[in-house]
């Protein structure tokens, strides 16, 4: 059976790592960051440290370059933004050691670039925010004017975003703050959109999990999120399988017109003042909860890996609803810190612990990735990730 590559082995990375890890599948990972976990698991056979994919791309591509010629025609998965970014510019070079799992550039770029995936949408018709890209700060008090407080300004390249300010957006109350949240992201090199703030809770956040190929989708998963770090903004901390029949049309549809195929997790949030679902963003990539769908019943990365590898189509395949997927270390982490903010009750906090569950992280027969996520933690003076 040939390798899987892993690039990063972060929680993305580590779900991909059991996923395939438990169907036989020898697994060679290559990691950037010491904060990663996944490269510990016993599925790994061998690891590599590498440089940062972005900020020295050159020798990153020479490590996989060189890993390719050894293993010949290993499955490349890249798992995080910045691997993405890379391997897909590349992707015409590495393909000729690797079989690479990701979408060509002009595709990539359509969902790694934000302000290209709204655009998409409003061109076709799937709901989202409003959004404007400002290029000046006179174009961001010009907007800034008329804006209804508060509202966010989010990144156009997240991962980019989020290495420099460690979070995903900032929520803004007033056009001072506006003003000033664009000039330390134009100082950063960064750009960003400003968006209106979708009302509604945690709990209106879906996800729409797919395997498309030749414009249609083979394999539909969704789920919904249940509690998010940190909240309202964060990525999920909880999060359950849910069938979700309003979102898959707009996914197919998005998808369909983006030109898409492999598998993607297309992110939703239901609009508290209308009901209608919006769009958030398209991760094509294998997804922090992806341990969630394995759970449920749809190995979504062993079949990317069949299909690419044996050229076997994955058939529609059915999911059991109602199984809950857990971050433990953040969920409890940002449950005691923010519990008067949250005010969960006791059994809304312990309901998906007492339900069919599925950890991220934490694994009675894989423990080394937990106790390095604890190893981590500790040396961060207890700040959750």
């Amino acid at each position: 059976m040939k390798p899987a590559v892993i690039l990063s082995s972060y929680t993305m990375g580590l779900g991909v790592i059991r996923a395939l890890g438990t169907m036989g599948v020898p697994i060679i990972v290559v990691y950037y960051d010491n904060q990663d976990m996944g490269y510990v698991s016993r599925f790994v056979r061998e690891r590599i440290r590498a440089p940062h994919p972005e900020q020295a791309e050159d020798a990153f591509l020479d490590v996989l370059i060189e890993l390719g010629e050894r293993l010949e025609g290993a499955l490349l998965i890249p798992t995080s933004d910045a691997t993405l970014s890379t391997v897909s510019r590349h992707k015409e070079r590495l393909s000729q050691v690797f079989t690479v799992a990701c979408t060509d550039w002009p595709i990539t770029e359509q969902f790694l670039v934000k302000k290209f995936t709204y655009a998409l949408a409003d061109s076709i018709g799937v709901p989202a925010p409003r959004t404007v890209v400002p290029q000046s700060v006179e174009d961001v008090e010009r907007y800034g004017r008329s804006v209804d407080y508060p509202c966010l300004v989010k990144p156009t390249q997240s991962h980019r975003f989020y290495a420099h300010f460690k979070t995903k957006m900032v929520k803004v109350e007033n056009l001072e703050h506006l003003r000033s949240t664009y000039l330390q992201a134009s100082d950063a090199g960064l750009e960003v959109m400003v968006q209106e703030l979708i009302p509604g809770s945690d709990a209106d956040g879906v996800n729409y999990n797919s395997y498309f190929w030749e414009g249609r989708p083979l394999v539909e998963f969704t789920a919904a999120k249940v509690r998010n770090a940190p909240p309202c903004f964060g990525s999920p901390r909880v999060a359950v399988s849910q069938h979700i029949p309003e979102v898959i049309d707009l996914g197919r549809e998005l998808l369909a017109a983006m030109g898409f195929y492999g598998f993607s997790c297309t992110e939703f949030k239901k609009d508290a003042r209308d009901g209608v679902y919006r769009l958030m963003e398209v991760n094509g990539r294998h997804n922090l909860s992806s341990l969630l769908a394995v759970r449920c019943g749809i190995n979504f990365p062993w079949l990317h890996y069949r299909h690419l590898v044996f050229g076997e189509l994955p058939p529609a395949t059915d999911y059991a609803p109602g199984i809950y997927w857990i971050d433990l270390i953040r969920d409890v982490g940002y449950t005691l810190r923010h519990y008067r903010r949250e005010r969960y009750s006791p059994r809304q906090v312990l309901r998906p612990y007492l339900e069919p569950h599925v950890f991220a992280v934490l694994d009675l027969k894989d423990l080394r990735p937990f106790i390095k996520r604890c190893v981590n933690l500790t040396k961060r003076g207890g700040n959750t990730r």
